[in-house]
Parts: structure tokens; sequence; C-alpha cells
């Protein structure tokens, strides 16, 4: 049997499922999903819940390895399907977690745009809660920051300010542009700035490096912005920042946290996200491609 098949089959008969219903014989659905919940309410604890679901969540992540080559609409579909396969409510709700959790923190790029639509289809219309309401807030904050932002969306432009005065609207179409948001109290920022100028430093098309200060610091900025210099002809770099967050960039860009560096292909359409060094590098043969082609059009 397939991972899906076999999961498919544990939601609809698991003991979870079917535990009550010698109980429940003769009342509604609605009467019997009651009684259940009801029963269970206070009595089951978070290592017995554990165990309870621990074959179910040994599928999950089968089904999950199964779909990684598959592209997002895919495994919408697919986890839209396997939520609505349980039959009883707690059933649901801990794989609807599962599957969030699991998208949500995804080294895979791309992947959390699954638990953007997780959450829009099943927690935000309430067919499925959260445990808690702290679990729903930092789901809401985690889906309110990175809706914008999804690769093969419109890189949003917003309007910054440069080091040496003005303003400049950011990513310029036309040309391939690297996002660089980066703190310089941020110790992985000072490392991945270190490290950007080799990994830039064969690039042969036309790029705007945009190195984004979060904070508020001038002089601390003013050091860090000495310290990153890329010697490529090829890439353009802008030292830019916006201390009262007037463009409201870190919602239009997801930078609840730093480093965070996104690659824009010239019509401005997101490729890459949240990526590091090692991606950057793969990613740019990439755009160089993407680039050069549209400039023989």
């Amino acid at each position: 049997m397939t991972a899906a098949l076999l999961l498919i089959c544990s939601l609809l008969f698991s003991p979870a499922a079917g535990q009550d219903a010698g109980l429940t014989t003769g009342l509604t659905a609605g009467q019997a999903a009651s009684a259940a919940e009801t029963k269970n309410l206070g009595k089951v604890s978070a290592a017995d819940e554990d165990r309870q679901y621990a074959g179910l969540d040994s599928l999950l992540r089968q089904f999950w390895v199964s779909l990684e080559m598959e592209d997002v609409d895919v495994k919408n579909g697919e986890m839209d399907f396997v939520i609505g396969t349980c039959r009883d409510s707690l059933a649901r709700q801990h794989v609807a977690l599962a599957v969030f959790d699991h998208y949500r923190d995804s080294r895979v790029m791309g992947e959390e745009a699954v638990a953007i639509h997780v959450y829009d289809t099943w927690f935000a219309t309430s067919k499925v809660s959260f445990q808690g309401e702290l679990d729903a807030m930092d789901a809401e904050i985690f889906v309110k920051f990175n809706r914008n932002s999804q690769i093969g969306m419109d890189a949003p432009e917003v309007k910054m300010y440069k080091s040496c005065g003005g303003t400049l609207e950011m990513p310029a179409r036309g040309c391939t542009a690297l996002l660089f948001f980066y703190d310089t109290r941020c110790a992985k920022c000072r490392l991945e700035a270190a490290v950007l100028p080799s990994v830039l430093k064969d690039v042969d098309f036309r790029m705007n490096l945009y190195a984004v200060y979060t904070g508020v610091d001038k002089k601390s900025w003013k050091e860090f912005r000495t310290g990153l210099r890329v010697k490529n002809p090829n890439v353009k770099v802008h030292h830019l920042w916006d201390p009262e967050m007037d463009s409201d960039y870190q919602l239009q860009y997801g930078v609840y946290g730093t480093p965070r560096v996104l690659l824009v292909e010239p019509d401005g359409m997101i490729i890459g996200r949240r990526l590091e060094m090692e991606s950057l590098a793969e990613l740019l043969g990439v755009a160089g491609a993407i680039q050069k082609t549209r400039e023989k059009l």
C-alpha cells in the first residue's frame, strides 16, 4: 500500500475515529461527536496523545517525503484531502496541526505556502481550532508576515531611504535583484555579509544588490556598509534603510528576523526566499539564465 492509502486507512479506522462506536449507536453525527469529545475532555495527557497518534505521525512523515517533488498546488490538494478524511474532530485537529507545523518549519524553499493554505482553509474558517490562544496568535503572525512574498509572487515594491539621502524604490524591474535584510547586531548577518562577495564574484549578468539595514543605529550601519564591498562590476550595491518603517517592508517581505535573503527575477517575480548562501549560489545560475534570455528578446 502507498503511504497515502495507509494514511487514509489510519484516519478512517483508527481508534480515535471509532473508539466510541458502541456508546454512540443511534445518536446523530453531531451528538456522537459531542459525546466523544466530552468523554475525552481533560482525560488525555500530552504523552497519551503522542502515543495514540504515533503511528499516524509516522505515516504523515512518509507522505510528506513522497510529495517533496510535487508543486505547491498538488501538496495543497493532498493536504486538504487528508485533513478532510478525518472523521474524528480530535484526529482532524491533530493532523491539521501536524501539517501546518511541518510546512511552516520546512527547510524546502517555498513549502511554507502550504502552511498558509492550510491556515486559510482550515483554521481561519474555524473548521479546525488551535490548541490555545498563544498557538493561534503565533500562527496568525507567521501567515501575516509570509503571505506577500511567496515563490512565484510579484515582489512588493517598497520605497527605502538611501545612505546618502533621498529615496529609492526596490526592486527595480528589468534587472535581477538580490534583497539582503540584516541587522548589525546579528552574528549570522555578519557572517553572511562576509561570505556574500565571494558568492557574487562570478556573476556575469546585471544584478542589483539591495542591502537593507533593519536597525536604527547610524554609526553601526556606516561601519557595516564599509565592510560590505562587492568588487564584481556586474553587481550594483544599494545600501538602504527605513528606520521609521514607513514602507512596511517587514510585513511585505516577512522580515520578522534576520538575515532574510530573497532573489527576484527581472520581471519582478520572486524565485528564491529564505535563502542561505549555499542555496543562493545554486540559484544564481537560474537567475542568470533568466536575465540573459530576457536581454536577448
